[in-house]
């Protein structure tokens, strides 16, 4: 699906593109703000075919899991944020990358993944595609050799996050681009951590970006969504390889939803990053604390990468303690202001425990140097921390409480 059509081109500052990218006054109503078109279906007056694999740009509205105007309205915002040429909005991030892997990659494919990432895809890459055909190899992604030393013949696809869930590590975008364009293979980048406003992948040589539009560009924890970002052929291997047909259609009324909350995304992400950073400073300076990562200080072990790679430095902190189980029953309790919770990206502060041991049999899978590495970091298990939009002395003032 083409998404050039619109006023607003993307020689525009981000702010801008943020507010008025996708979006024009609706032309009978002169309503200012978008519409949210909830219908199911549409009357048709020309012979329209009844497959999705025959749609075009100029195919008219039939049926909202195929296409949809509100819908149409927030890939064309994603367009301009990204620089991309077409995206396909879905019902969730996991979505999205179900879309990916299973829509490009065939029987005797292989992919290469991070070895620490989102625990979904984590789980789609090593327990669903394998039964497929698809060979798979998790490595450690933060060293472009890795990656280079793991190709193979049939590599099909590199697949990196970064920052990555939940290590936050960061991964040479431009180094990973080249190793694989040398071999002819798809550069797919899980961008959730970052946003748009963070960094741009497709600008640094990705063929892929993957969103959770739940977390930072919806912002507001009240909307599930996702999307991909590519070039127009790419998004149409992926409807060919049976996307639409999986039934992960976003909502009208969460396209919108999240398209309200885009508007604000890079005033969000400036205040997300400067409450990170002073709350990432208390966190490194607290005795009960032993290790803090996060790409805005200078200890992060890719932080010269971060500053070369990354526009802001986002919300999100890991951090690790001794007896992190007791830490978080206490935040269970206790905590205020910061909501012991799942997800990230929110206006409101979250804060979970991973534990290593349930990543590592459940999601991960790693044995061997790569579950040696992990451990060195995580140990017991990491705190997520993303950091919202609340007072930084608050947040600050919370955590404190309940670290003792």
């Amino acid at each position: 699906m083409n998404m050039n059509k619109n006023s607003i081109t993307n020689n525009k500052g981000i702010s801008t593109l943020a507010v008025h990218g996708g979006e024009t006054p609706d032309p009978q109503t002169g309503a200012s703000s978008p519409n949210i078109v909830m219908s199911s279906t549409y009357v048709v007056d020309q012979p329209t075919s009844f497959s999705v694999t025959n749609m075009d740009d100029d195919t008219p509205y039939v049926y909202t899991r195929w296409a949809n105007p509100t819908i149409r309205q927030l890939e064309r915002k994603l367009c301009l944020l990204e620089n991309a040429e077409s995206c396909l909005a879905c019902a969730s991030g996991m979505s999205a990358s179900s879309g990916v892997l299973f829509g490009l990659l065939n029987s005797g494919d292989h992919l290469i993944i991070s070895e620490s990432n989102y625990p979904g895809t984590a789980e789609i890459s090593r327990q669903l595609l394998p039964k497929n055909g698809i060979d798979v190899t998790p490595v450690d992604t933060s060293n472009p050799e890795n990656i280079k030393n793991a190709m193979r013949d049939n590599t099909r696809m590199i697949w990196i996050e970064t920052p990555s869930n939940p290590l936050v590590k960061l991964t040479d975008i431009h180094a990973a681009s080249r190793i694989a364009g040398e071999a002819n293979a798809l550069l797919a980048v899980d961008s959730t951590f970052a946003s748009p406003v963070v960094t741009r992948p497709l600008e640094l040589g990705a063929d892929i970006v993957i969103h959770s539009l739940t977390k930072y560009i919806g912002g507001h924890g009240d909307a599930i969504g996702g999307a991909v970002l590519a070039s127009r052929q790419i998004t149409s291997e992926i409807i060919g390889g049976g996307m639409l047909h999986h039934g992960g259609a976003i909502s009208p009324f969460n396209a919108w939803l999240i398209m309200r909350g885009a508007a604000t995304l890079p005033l969000r992400m400036r205040t997300h990053q400067e409450n990170a950073m002073q709350v990432a400073k208390f966190l490194e300076s607290h005795p009960n604390v032993e290790l803090v990562r996060y790409p805005g200080l200078a200890s992060h072990p890719q932080h010269e990468l971060a500053k070369k790679q990354m526009n802001n430095f986002s919300g999100m902190i890991t951090f690790r303690t001794a007896s992190p189980q007791s830490y978080a029953k206490r935040m269970m309790n206790d905590l205020e202001i910061v909501h012991y919770a799942v997800s990230l990206g929110h206006h409101r502060s979250l804060v979970f425990l991973l534990e290593t041991d349930d990543l590592i049999s459940s999601s991960y899978k790693l044995d061997g140097k790569l579950e040696r590495e992990y451990r060195e970091i995580a140990g017991q298990g990491v705190f997520r921390l993303s950091v919202g939009l609340e007072d930084a002395e608050d947040i600050i003032h919370d955590l404190d409480r309940v670290l003792g």
